[in-house]
């Protein structure tokens, strides 16, 4: 792959993919016949998919075996990845605390299940709020980017994943074909893997034109077209057989799964690439942190909640 272009004003951009290895030092992967390259996968493959086969089992057995299990869950990695993404910032040159956003991010999570749409609500204008008291001790220098930064962690971190646990808690026959919370939160899990395999397998082996050069070189406009492929045709056909969800609808909510996971996956790529890192943490071996997991589930539960709350009410 070709070294990215200066940026504006003649300042290179930060040569990080936020989505593999350094654009500009790594194996740019085999010439294609038009002498262009495909891009490599940048990662463990054998490493990854275990250690994903192993969160998702735990993930399961969580919703289906003891769902307060899938609480601590939740709040446990929403509170590392609040810890992860406010180290990378302070690496960054921003001031947030970040012991208080983790355990402020763990607290929404809690009070998301335990309050419902109220609580998280709650948790989040109380967290930011309380984001505005801390500074005040700072002084002045900074401010203006401070607190902007650490809100952020909170939006988009706890506030996101609560829909996740609305979801989860939702009352028996708030959707229309799919009753229970936990299945909810199954089959959009389920869709987001869906998309993101789509997405790597058409990108891996079709991937000739970069959607978003100087935010992820590696993503594709063909590997959008495999996110959403797959997403609306497995999703389609999972919702139709086991829930009797008619096929245009279950097409419609693969797409603006697809659609929505591949937005979060670019939103913490600018972010990472605005940090200059690569990964949020290495605390998941072949994967990253654990931010590196939650960003296309986290931008997919607002848009999973509304669906199963009205459009399949």
């Amino acid at each position: 792959m070709s070294a990215l272009p200066d940026g504006p004003g003649g300042r290179r951009p930060h040569p990080v993919d936020g989505d593999g290895p350094d654009p500009d030092t790594a194996d740019p992967g085999p010439e294609t016949p038009d002498g262009r390259r495909k891009p490599s996968a940048g990662r463990n493959l054998p490493v990854a998919i275990g250690v994903g086969l192993g969160l998702a089992a735990a993930v399961l057995a969580s919703l289906l075996i003891q769902p307060i299990a899938f609480l601590g869950f939740a709040g446990l990695a929403v509170g590392v990845a609040c810890w992860e993404t406010g180290t990378a910032m302070r690496r960054g040159g921003k001031n947030v605390p970040v012991i208080p956003l983790a355990v402020a991010g763990a607290l929404i999570v809690v009070l998301a299940w335990f309050g419902g749409a109220t609580g998280l609500l709650l948790g989040t204008a109380v967290g930011v709020a309380a984001l505005f008291v801390w500074r005040l001790s700072e002084g002045a220098t900074g401010y203006r980017a401070d607190v902007p930064a650490a809100a952020l962690v909170l939006v988009q971190v706890p506030f996101l994943a609560g829909f996740v646990l609305l979801l989860a808690t939702s009352e028996e026959g708030s959707a229309r074909f799919i009753e229970t919370g936990a299945a909810q939160v199954l089959i959009m899990l389920f869709t987001v893997v869906l998309s993101d395999t789509g997405g790597y397998t058409a990108g891996v082996l079709f991937g000739r034109h970069q959607m978003t050069p100087r935010i992820s070189p590696k993503k594709s406009w063909e590997g959008l077209g495999g996110s959403v492929l797959a997403a609306a045709l497995g999703g389609s056909l999972t919702l139709w057989f086991f829930f009797g969800v008619p096929i245009a609808l279950g097409v419609a909510f693969g797409v603006c799964v697809a659609l929505a996971a591949t937005l979060g996956d670019l939103s913490v790529s600018l972010l990472k690439r605005d940090l200059g890192i690569k990964d949020m943490s290495n605390l998941i071996p072949g994967h990253g942190g654990v931010m590196d997991r939650l960003d296309s589930i986290l931008m997919v539960a607002p848009v999973a909640y509304v669906w199963f709350r009205y459009l399949l009410g």
